[in-house]
């Protein structure tokens, strides 16, 4: 897969300092806050530039989180 880099991308930018907060974010509060569609697809990106995100299903929920040591 090719992937942006985080570096020059805007949209992996916006998600990425969503993320650092360290709580987590469902798929629709990503899409809201950090103006991205396709969420699976920025968070397969940001995992390509090296972030650790953890991924876990709530009910009918996707819940994501920047994992830091």
């Amino acid at each position: 897969m090719k992937h942006a880099r985080l570096e020059t991308s805007p949209r992996l930018q916006r998600v990425a300092r969503l993320l650092e907060g360290g709580r987590e974010y469902s798929t629709a509060e990503i899409v809201a806050h950090a103006s991205v569609c396709a969420v699976n697809s920025a968070i397969a990106e940001l995992r390509e530039n090296g972030l650790d995100i953890v991924c876990r299903r709530q009910g009918d929920l996707w819940l994501y989180r920047l994992n830091t040591p």
